[in-house]
């Protein structure tokens, strides 16, 4: 891969500025060559700055257009006219399902190469792939002008080393056709606040499963004193114990904490997929057998009812002492 200019698309960045899953995906495309960012959504000096310092040469948006108000089919063709424009050697984009979606679209587009489920890029445009629920990886390249990539959160190594420069403000409009036969967003129900940090951008999770049988209290408890996110199992979702957003796992989200507490959860292929890369994982279980000890750093075989809040109670003590 030359080194010409690769593009990284961004959603819509906080008010407090790029998440940590964004700056770990500028980072990505850094590897790969210089990195221009297509933002759908307003540019603010403070948040281009940030992209300066990030290294990103120019910053595209789509101007007054509301990307936000229709489902993916608008920000694909969008990203299209960016990739006109700027014709990037590589496009990226984050590995959650609607990353995936505008990168089958572009792929048709553009007709580019795509890779998904990527955990690793070398400058020579090589994608290391996570398969089979993250039993192995393998090794791709696309063989088009321009490739096409979605990488999964905590795959990136944190933020880029400095390369400060300032960023240009570009404005690509939407093509016109672009909302003809697009599916509207229509009404936005807001998320309830925990208080507790996000479950993509937590350095700390704690995760219950089918073992919980639907009570997340000790769960919730070891998260507040840890300061940690909440996670949750597919079996624990799909029983409507907690919400879907809560998932870890090959269907939910992948998280790449520095502690990953998985208690009542049997470790299946499902989960391992989505939290494997966390730099401790600690497991707490009451079946000795269970697949979870074969990739925990630490296990614990005992009742979570009674392990968590004992932990709970250890750590408020050491604390306060």
């Amino acid at each position: 891969m030359t080194a010409s200019s690769v593009l990284v698309c961004l959603e819509t960045v906080p008010e407090g500025g790029l998440r940590k899953a964004q700056i770990e995906l500028v980072a990505a495309g850094r590897v790969l060559g210089p990195v221009s960012v297509a933002l759908a959504g307003q540019a603010p000096d403070t948040l281009v700055r940030e992209l300066g310092e990030l290294g990103v040469s120019t910053v595209y948006t789509p101007g007054d257009a509301d990307l936000s108000s229709h489902l993916v089919a608008p920000k694909a063709a969008w990203i299209a006219a960016v990739v006109a424009a700027d014709q990037p050697s590589a496009v990226v984009l984050d590995n959650s399902f609607e990353g995936k979606e505008i990168a089958a679209r572009l792929g048709v587009k553009l007709d580019a190469g795509v890779v998904t489920d990527v955990v690793a890029l070398e400058p020579d445009g090589t994608a290391h792939k996570s398969v089979l629920a993250g039993s192995y990886e393998v090794r791709a390249r696309a063989t088009s002008a321009t490739a096409v990539f979605t990488v999964k959160a905590g795959a990136g190594e944190g933020a880029p080393a400095p390369a400060a420069t300032t960023a240009a403000v570009k404005t690509i409009e939407v093509p016109a056709d672009a909302f003809e036969r697009a599916a509207r967003v229509t009404s936005r129900t807001e998320r309830p606040k925990s208080g507790r940090p996000d479950l993509a951008e937590a350095s700390i999770v704690v995760a219950g499963g089918r073992g919980t049988d639907g009570d997340f209290g000790p769960i919730e408890q070891l998260a507040d004193v840890l300061g940690a996110a909440v996670g949750a199992s597919r079996a624990a979702t799909d029983a409507g114990w907690i919400g879907h957003d809560f998932q870890v796992g090959q269907t939910g989200k992948t998280v790449s904490p520095q502690l990953y507490i998985s208690a009542g959860i049997s470790g299946a292929i499902q989960q391992k997929a989505g939290m494997q890369t966390s730099k401790v994982i600690v497991a707490v279980n009451s079946d000795p057998e269970s697949p979870v000890f074969e990739i925990a750093d630490f296990g614990v075989v005992g009742d979570l009812f009674k392990v968590l809040p004992q932990a709970a109670e250890e750590i408020k003590r050491r604390r306060e002492s």
